[in-house]
């Protein structure tokens, strides 16, 4: 039978790194919070226009009727989570260079944006498997 001796020089310490080894892998791992996932199901219905400023006719709909028809975010962080997402939900993983920068600069990491990236793309081929 086969067992490791802790009480044997040098087990002791690599029962301790193995069991730290396992905490970090548990931890280095992305995750989303229940605000920003909604953020990324709510980007689905959003079009590649509500990235744009808005333009003449909006302005001049919002200083006659008051109407304000922006699908911006207030928080930047979750606004760069966003613009993340509707590029993702139109173009898969073409998103443009200067979006992932901005992404990663408002406070996310890669493997954040891999996470987004790669979530958006399981749930496009599912969303393809089910019109098939």
């Amino acid at each position: 039978m086969a067992y490791l001796a802790f009480a044997e020089p040098g087990m002791a310490g690599y029962a301790r790194v193995e069991a730290v080894r396992r905490l970090t892998l548990v931890e280095d791992r992305p995750s989303l919070s229940e605000l920003e996932r909604s953020v990324i199901a709510l980007a689905r219905r959003d079009g590649p226009s509500s990235l744009r400023a808005p333009g003449v006719l909006s302005r001049l709909l919002e200083w006659v009727f008051g109407i304000k028809a922006s699908t911006q975010l207030a928080d930047p962080k979750l606004e760069a989570l966003r613009r993340i997402a509707v590029l993702s939900w139109r173009r898969g993983y073409s998103v443009p260079s200067a979006e992932v920068r901005a992404f990663i600069a408002s406070g996310y990491s890669p493997a954040e944006y891999e996470l987004v990236v790669d979530g958006i793309a399981a749930a496009r081929e599912a969303e393809a498997h089910r019109r098939a």
